[in-house]
């Protein structure tokens, strides 16, 4: 039988946990808690500090979900909401694998302080969710919660739908550049490229949107 969505979700954030307990005799009592941009590590700390990082994620990644997965009720358009509540759910549910993802990275780091964090891993990650989310985004219906919402994209379906068919080609694009310039650029470099590479993704089906908002306007 198909497990519903929420089962997952316990079961992904707890695997941190888990790795957690698996490798934890294999821990040095000492290890970095904090990094610079160049992945260097600029604090140190008990090991037992990890339960408290991992119980803090753990929290987010659930907490995130349920934000997300429960928006909907708040949804004044309450006739979409069953159309959208699954893919809302699969949205949701990517947020809780990128936390879950960070989380291992973290520990695993851990286990050899003298290989150091990189900070690469964690763009690359970012650069994948936004790929994902693109690729459902074009089958998002219009809701006040989650998408491009616009005032001309929230009064149009005809804006709304190919807005998000732009923006999903754009986000599921900058997402695996994000990821490929993580490995190609310096550390500084990649961060840069990723802050402007997110807001060329916000800008471009944001500026379409209403372009063709004002170009339905004319032919009225």
């Amino acid at each position: 039988m198909k497990k519903p969505a929420s089962y997952w979700v316990w079961i992904i954030s707890l695997v941190p946990i888990v790795f957690l307990a698996a490798i934890w005799q294999k821990i040095p009592g000492r290890v970095p808690l904090h990094y610079n941009l160049s992945g260097e590590a600029d604090r140190y700390g008990s090991k037992t500090e990890l339960i408290l990082l991992a119980g803090i994620l753990f929290v987010s990644g659930i907490g995130s979900y349920l934000l997300i997965a429960n928006a909907h009720r708040l949804d004044p358009k309450k006739k979409y909401t069953a159309e959208n509540l699954g893919l809302i759910k699969r949205f949701a549910l990517i947020v809780v694998y990128f936390m879950s993802a960070m989380s291992c990275y973290i520990i695993y780091t851990k286990l050899n302080t003298g290989a150091g964090f990189s900070p690469q891993f964690i763009t690359a990650l970012s650069g994948l969710m936004f790929a994902a989310i693109g690729n459902y985004m074009p089958n998002i219906k219009p809701n006040y919660f989650a998408g491009i919402r616009l005032p001309w994209t929230l009064e149009s379906e005809d804006n709304w739908k190919y807005t998000h068919r732009l923006g999903g080609k754009v986000w599921f694009a900058g997402g695996l550049v994000i990821t490929a310039l993580s490995f190609l650029l310096p550390v500084k470099a990649g961060f840069i490229a990723m802050y402007i590479l997110i807001a060329i993704m916000v800008i471009i089906p944001s500026v379409y949107s209403y372009r063709f908002y004002k170009r339905t306007q004319n032919t009225q």
